[in-house]
């Protein structure tokens, strides 16, 4: 409880800071920038289009605004779909290289070759299913115009109300986006970029020559190498809509990606981090609190207790005494206590505070996920047992929520 109250103190300073001022205030943009939109899809016929109209109904000049598709290793028609919504579509088809990183890569390697390094000032990259808010492009544009190479935005669910899986994602996020990295944005530290919805600067790409981040979370495995390199990531506040999981097993499949991609990103950029920490940079202590396996200390606490509660009791007062082991019995009910108090404390603060962006028809599931989102967080101890061990490889989310913006947004 010590080491977690020191470690993560910083956070409860993120969250006062993400209550007290809100959505951070960017300055107006002086020009507008051209963007290149990479959208990288694996069998998404279904949202496919939504997405490009969404881009294509940006408040933005339209001649700025490109969209690319690829299609990877698709067996529908998504590469199809795409082209007819307004999309330059590449097919790739490496089975043998397959995930979102390796797409980002041709995607960014046939781009610069057909349009040159300098003709986009930032590429934009989403997934599939995600869906945009008509004035994404004109807030992340004031970013971009503040000289961020990164950037990442605000995510929020489209089908928070589907299950109560669903509805804990969509906090998780969305306390994500408030009280991490808005707050970040305010104390003029360095973000963390998510998934999808983040900006990165065709300066970055072009001196790769492509992507080179290939973990199972290349997304975590950018912000730590930025991080470490003393590259700054930005948060604007554009909101976009991304559709969660429904089930705990495909839940259960995407986070044990996620877990054994935070294994390989802290072996990998560890040592760099504490070079960065060395170095007096708090971003790097940050990304290290962020994919450091803290459940695993929390696990092998909860191990030792039990195993001398067990064992203890066996020996009737040979190996430990009533009061020793009333201690141990404690120690176990305050770790699930004090765990589930903070994840409802979160889950509780980040629905008072963002209501107005939380779209569900079902008003009780704004209470019930309140009491379902720690049991949901608590999930994530036997993932991260079993992701130390289990040989995990990338599989793609099936997606089905084919909705416009509109629909999404509408009570």
């Amino acid at each position: 409880m010590v080491f977690f109250s020191v470690a993560f103190f910083y956070q409860v300073v993120y969250l006062f800071v993400g209550m007290r001022h809100a959505e951070v205030r960017l300055p107006d943009a002086k020009r507008n920038h051209r963007y290149a939109f990479l959208i990288a899809a694996h069998n998404e016929e279904v949202v496919i289009a939504q997405l490009v109209q969404s881009i294509k109904d940006q408040d933005y000049p339209a001649e700025l605004v490109d969209v690319y598709v690829v299609a990877d290793a698709c067996t529908d028609a998504t590469a199809e779909v795409a082209r007819r919504a307004g999309a330059f579509v590449y097919e790739r088809n490496d089975l043998a290289r397959r995930g979102k990183s390796w797409a980002l890569d041709l995607g960014f390697n046939n781009v610069l070759e057909e349009r040159g390094d300098d003709y986009y000032d930032a590429f934009i990259i989403f997934d599939a299913d995600n869906l945009l808010s008509r004035d994404y492009l004109k807030v992340m544009n004031r970013v971009v115009d503040m000289g961020y190479l990164a950037a990442t935005s605000y995510r929020n669910s489209k089908n928070f109300g589907s299950s109560w899986i669903s509805s804990a994602y969509a906090i998780w996020f969305l306390r994500e986006a408030r009280f991490l990295n808005n707050a970040r944005m305010i104390c003029g530290t360095s973000c963390a970029i998510s998934g999808s919805g983040w900006m990165v600067s065709s300066k970055i790409v072009k001196s790769m020559r492509g992507w080179d981040f290939h973990t199972l979370t290349e997304d975590i495995q950018f912000s730590t190498f930025c991080a470490a390199n003393g590259i700054r990531i930005g948060y604007a506040p554009a909101e976009f809509f991304d559709e969660q999981p429904v089930t705990l097993a495909a839940s259960w499949t995407q986070r044990m990606r996620w877990t054994k991609g935070f294994y390989e990103v802290f072996f990998s950029y560890g040592k760099d981090l504490c070079k960065g920490m060395a170095r007096g940079r708090f971003a790097s202590f940050d990304l290290m609190m962020t994919i450091a396996p803290a459940m695993i200390l929390t696990l092998l606490s909860v191990i030792v207790n039990a195993t001398y509660l067990f064992v203890g009791s066996l020996s009737h007062g040979f190996l430990a005494t009533d009061t020793e082991l009333s201690m141990c019995a404690g120690s176990l009910v305050v770790a699930f206590v004090s765990m589930y108090f903070t994840f409802f404390l979160l889950a509780v603060i980040t629905t008072v505070f963002e209501r107005k962006h939380i779209h569900c028809e079902q008003k009780w599931r704004l209470v019930t996920n309140c009491l379902t989102f720690p049991i949901f967080q608590m999930t994530y101890i036997p993932i991260t047992v079993v992701a130390l061990f289990k040989k995990v490889e990338w599989v793609p989310t099936k997606h089905e929520f084919a909705l416009s913006v509109d629909q999404v947004t509408s009570e």
